[in-house]
């Protein structure tokens, strides 16, 4: 018998995967990795499942659903969570592509490490049959914590999974998740903690500004919203500016070729990335917030260099740093 678990990495679900590895049920192990993950890069988006996977000592598969996942994003069927967060159809999506590796590899249903009232808006019991109906899964769902309050899976009334030996957690309180832990000797968990930024409202404020004023926007769209300070200049045009050498270095990777390079000349300072249909005073309203970031005296005029990407012809302008009010009004 073998079976598919969504292993995120937190507790939850590396307990509901210890929960059926004891009951001598073979289980593999899949991330879904997309550009939303509150993380720079796969490795570091990985790492937490990957850690998780060692530990419990089953195989892991890492998919990269970023473009795809944009869709549903754009056009939740199921609508938002309180920021920008396609919850219901995010799990459907999941779903479905876990399903479809099950049947790859021929395994025969489905584990969670969902808690029945823990999230709410995918963990009522409404919202899961909904999920499950759309996914294609009904019935090959086990969420092994809460399994004593739900209906029982197939797994579970073919006898393949004995329904005595698994639980009935429900609500937010992680107490007991971590009494479970300590009788299943595990330890070195990583705390809860949200793992997609469109639950941050900071972030989705720059999505919803995007997604506004760029509806085709693409994954390097996106991975330029997770860098550095965002400003709206006009609806044709954003600037984002780097807080560190390691977000300098970031922006430039993920500038395109019609893209603007802003950059200080005689001091140290961060450089910026402009995208979009700038006119002159786009240009010079960029400048204005790239000197106010640049060390100095703020009162005094600064050499600011730009060029578009794919250009070597440079050009410059002397600027005063832009007042904090009159970032402001511009900053997203």
């Amino acid at each position: 018998m073998k079976a598919i678990v969504l292993l995120s990495g937190g507790l939850d679900s590396i307990l509901a995967s210890k929960i059926i590895l004891e009951q001598e049920i073979e289980v593999i192990a899949v991330n879904f990795l997309t550009v939303f993950c509150a993380s720079t890069s796969k490795k570091s988006s990985c790492l937490a499942s990957k850690s998780a996977a060692q530990k419990l000592g089953i195989k892991l598969k890492v998919f990269e659903v970023s473009k795809e996942y944009l869709n549903i994003v754009k056009n939740p069927r199921h609508g938002y969570g309180s920021n920008l967060n396609p919850c219901i159809d995010c799990r459907i999506f999941m779903f479905k592509k876990a399903g479809e590796f099950m049947r790859q590899v021929g395994a025969k249903f489905l584990i969670t490490g969902e808690v029945l009232g823990e999230r709410p808006m995918s963990q009522r019991k409404e919202a899961m049959k909904i999920i499950e109906k759309e996914s294609g899964l009904e019935g090959l769902i086990l969420r092994p914590l809460s399994a004593k309050l739900l209906e029982p899976t197939i797994p579970e009334r073919k006898g393949w999974v004995d329904r005595k030996k698994l639980l009935a957690i429900k609500g937010r309180s992680r107490k007991p998740q971590i009494q479970l832990a300590e009788k299943l000797n595990i330890s070195d968990y990583p705390h809860p903690s949200g793992g997609c930024l469109l639950t941050d409202p900071g972030f989705a404020k720059r999505m919803k500004d995007l997604m506004k004023f760029k509806p085709e926007f693409d994954v390097n769209d996106v991975k330029l919203l997770k860098t550095g300070r965002y400003f709206r200049l006009s609806k044709n045009a954003i600037l984002v500016v780097g807080r560190n050498n390691e977000e300098n270095e970031r922006l430039l990777k993920l500038a395109k070729e019609k893209d603007l390079y802003f950059y200080p000349l005689k001091v140290k300072g961060p450089i910026g990335i402009g995208r979009g249909d700038f006119d002159e005073k786009d240009i010079f309203t960029s400048a204005g917030i790239i000197a106010r970031y640049c060390d100095g005296n703020l009162v005094q005029e600064l050499e600011i260099g730009y060029r578009v990407i794919s250009d070597n012809k440079t050009s410059q302008l002397s600027v005063l740093p832009f007042s904090q009010q009159e970032l402001e009004t511009l900053r997203i």
